[in-house]
């Protein structure tokens, strides 16, 4: 084994409070935090003893743990899955089974690790080189066999090129290598054990030969890099790791947006490209930044925070709302139906956002950490731990149910690691002072710098039933008495503020009631000091702190620049916002109601999901938009539940921004042959069929509107059919198509189109005396002569190079 410079175990552990004390603050790490709330709690513990396990028998069960036996003769010598990003799935969940190791042992788990990281190990070339594609591609050329993926559309041009050649693009080789250090460092910390952290070791020393000073100036196209190399520092104390971080995050500046790599780091100012990308550099530059002591990233830091937070930021806290760049759309593009938001962007938002506080002590950051947290990253995972959202929408038409695994899989092993460290987001330190920064029942043990330098030993405990609950009582417990102060946070919800920015408030008139704090039963003034109240005085054994916030339901309005929020209005309570679900209400069709300003919200204790706080009001379904007509609103009581729980019931309709204009209430569709037929169309088509004849108004080519894609099928020719109820005599046909050129997305319209008939067993082309036609932005209305049949097929031959998809289809 070949062993590279390495701190002993006691050296480690006194060398790593200095490391991170660069941080001006520091957060109280997750293994000596307990949760003992009933909604954290039993959330992380779903997660290690039902997620963990899954995302192990998924990466074996689809090809990931395959590459790597490929590589060295051990399985078949192709490639088995479809990104050569795959291998960082297996590293994630090495990483989220190692922090929970660090709060409990399990030698099964350890066993299986060991076993993985012995056919890593094989995988690895002599030089240090770690990316299973490359060497599989290798291997096969060595052996004079040709290129056969088993998955089908695997993307190998990815790895076009000698090493690194397409780093700056697509490869996504130092994108592995740090999700690699990243789970050798949590699995030293946690076990002591050492194999991986020497995989990852020797791959580091080949990067700082390739990459060091003098070396190739080559900016990563997906960052991580930077993260996992910090890692290496923080364990290792070699710098050579931080200066390496640091050259990937200054290179930048020579190419395009979506990888942020448009302009130097410092002289970003607005959110755009790629939301993952984006969050994990950043996240990169305030490590690199707090452990060298530059702040030559922070205003650019606080700029693009500050820009997603003021316009490109949703009510659930979840960042990028468009998916052909799973990322950014611009300023108050906000669309709910279409709404990105994938839970990795939401876990990267958060980790930079937490650096952020870390870094200024502004309460700011946390009030979006917790917003993010409650609700758009915890939709990501089930309740029981099994299924997974990648994207998570503002609004489904009962097309939308949570899986298993994704072939971009991402996310579910992105959700173990995250909630395996969740606990470190409660308390945190600073000289002097001690903070309580997100509110669960639990406790901690921390070692502080009172006032006067001396190190002190304190208790803290909180005792809640938040977020159910709006009373938190802070219990705190030096060993001997000490002087600090204690910064408890103060959420903007609970001073009328949705966010720190103007993008939402709430517009239901509430008169605030001002939050109540107590020290051992005395009242004290309440002053608000960067989103903290500070408590300073000389602590006892025993002392209590109360604190009362106001949490009645509100309603939120938006900005009147994001067009899809226009005369609606979210629910909001606590940190939590809540949604209409189709199951919960009298009528499914949620998309049809309409709930007026005057509606009072009543807080219901509901047993639904084990116990939860329920919101519930009176609305109408809207039967008809002739309000003089008696019939026009039908009266409905209401249910609304947290957005988190949402399609935990399987497939529903669901409405977070409710109508409370009668004017964007939609009309309930009336019934077409389309709606009456039944869809199917060529294999590799996403989306819900039904949606192209569901009426949704579609008033661009890029719409956010349900729509149905062949996305990556490029150049092909595809269909979609529709078979009738009966034999319909039809003479005219509309389409609506998907074209997201507009957006540098990957669909166009197609090259061409035609509309089959089906005649005794046998499909025949209409007679079309026009010609069709094939234009964007507007409805293709094709008359031909009238047919009788049982069923229409459309089938469409998409441009070179592109795909292509439908919003709408009627028959006539």
């Amino acid at each position: 084994m070949i062993r590279v410079f390495l701190l002993t175990n006691l050296i480690l552990l006194l060398w790593l409070p200095i490391l991170n004390a660069q941080y001006p603050i520091t957060p109280v790490s997750f293994e000596k935090v307990m949760l003992q709330d009933a909604f954290w709690a039993p959330r992380v513990e779903t997660v290690r003893r039902v997620t963990v396990p899954a995302t192990f028998r998924k990466s074996e069960e689809t090809g990931r743990l395959k590459n790597f036996e490929a590589t060295c003769g051990e399985a078949t010598c192709c490639i088995h899955t479809r990104f050569p990003f795959d291998d960082s799935d297996v590293y994630k969940s090495i990483e989220g089974a190692a922090l929970f190791l660090k709060t409990q042992r399990d030698p099964l788990l350890e066993a299986q690790i060991d076993q993985w990281i012995r056919k890593i190990k094989a995988a690895q070339e002599p030089d240090g080189y770690l990316y299973t594609w490359r060497t599989i591609r290798d291997r096969q050329q060595t052996l004079g066999d040709t290129i056969s993926p088993v998955v089908p559309g695997a993307f190998l041009d990815w790895l076009n090129g000698p090493r690194w050649a397409n780093e700056d693009k697509l490869s996504h080789e130092l994108y592995n290598a740090g999700h690699l250090y990243e789970a050798a460092t949590a699995l030293y910390q946690a076990t002591g054990n050492q194999a991986l952290l020497d995989i990852a070791l020797k791959n580091a020393e080949l990067l700082y030969r390739d990459f060091g000073p003098g070396k190739k100036a080559v900016a990563p196209g997906h960052q991580e890099i930077e993260l996992g190399l910090v890692k290496l520092y923080q364990t290792t104390g070699d710098h050579r790791w931080l200066q390496l971080a640091q050259k990937f995050l200054d290179v930048r500046g020579y190419g395009e947006e979506y990888s942020q790599n448009h302009q130097k780091i410092q002289d970003q100012r607005v959110a755009v490209g790629h939301a993952v990308r984006l969050g994990y550099m950043f996240a990169g530059a305030a490590d690199v930044g707090a452990y060298t002591g530059s702040t030559a990233y922070l205003e650019a830091m606080k700029a693009v925070w500050s820009d997603i937070v003021s316009s490109q930021l949703y009510i659930t806290g979840g960042v990028g709302a468009t998916g052909s760049n799973e990322g950014f759309g611009g300023a108050y593009d906000l669309p709910n139906y279409s709404a990105y938001c994938e839970t990795c962007s939401s876990i990267a938002f958060l980790w930079w956002s937490q650096r952020m506080f870390q870094l200024t002590g502004e309460g700011q950051y946390l009030d979006v950490v917790e917003r993010t947290l409650y609700n758009a990253l915890n939709a990501g995972l089930s309740l029981d731990g099994r299924r997974f959202f990648y994207p998570n929408a503002l609004e489904s038409r009962k097309n939308t149910e949570r899986t298993e695994w994704f072939t971009c899989a991402c996310c579910p092993p992105n959700l173990t690691r995250f909630f395996a460290g969740m606990p470190s987001l409660f308390y945190a330190s600073r000289p002097g002072g001690l903070y309580i920064t997100q509110f669960a029942a639990s406790r901690t043990r921390m070692t502080i710098l009172d006032k006067a330098g001396k190190t002190q030993q304190v208790a803290v405990e909180q005792r809640t039933d938040f977020p159910w609950e709006s009373t938190v009582e802070v219990l705190v417990n030096p060993e001997q008495m000490a002087t600090f102060d204690l910064y408890i946070r103060i959420p903007s919800w609970s001073q009328n503020q949705p966010l720190p920015s103007p993008l939402y408030q709430f517009g239901d008139g509430l008169e605030l009631q001002e939050p109540i704090i107590t020290v051992n039963g005395k009242r004290l003034a309440v002053k608000i000091e960067q989103g903290f109240v500070v408590i300073g005085r000389r602590w006892k054994p025993g002392d209590r702190v109360r604190v009362e916030l106001d949490m009645r339901p509100r309603k939120v309005v938006a900005d009147d620049r994001v067009k899809a929020d226009v005369g609606r209005k979210a629910l909001q309570r606590g940190p939590i916002v809540y949604c209409l679900e189709g199951f919960d209400q009298p009528d499914e069709r949620v998309m049809n109601f309409f709930v007026p300003d005057s509606t009072t919200i009543r807080v219901v204790s509901d047993t639904l999901f084990g116990g939860i706080k329920s919101l519930q009001m009176n609305g109408f379904l809207v039967k008809d938009r002739d309000w003089s007509r008696a019939s026009a609103l039908l009266p409905l009581p209401l249910k609304a539940i947290p957005y988190f729980q949402w399609a935990n019931r399987g497939r529903s309709n669901m409405l977070v921004w409710l109508p409370s204009d009668t004017a964007v209430v939609e009309p309930i569709a009336a019934p077409t042959l389309a709606t009456r037929s039944s869809a199917s169309a060529s294999p590799g088509a996403n989306g819900d069929l039904k949606s192209i004849a569901d009426q949704f108004p579609v008033k661009s080519s890029n719409d956010h509107a349900p729509l149905v894609h062949w996305w990556p099928h490029f150049g092909t020719t595809e269909w979609f059919q529709y078979d009738f109820p009966a034999e319909e005599e039809v003479g005219t046909v509309e389409l609506y198509w998907f074209d997201d050129e507009s957006t540098n997305g990957g669909c166009r319209i197609p090259a061409s189109w035609k509309v089959m008939y089906l005649e005794n067993g046998t499909w025949k082309p209409v007679y079309v005396p026009e010609g069709y036609t094939i234009k964007k932005d507007e409805w293709n209305i094709v008359h031909f002569e009238p047919v009788k049949t049982a069923a229409i097929k459309i089938e469409m031959r998409w441009q070179e190079g592109v795909s292509g998809g439908l919003y709408e289809c009627q028959v006539y």
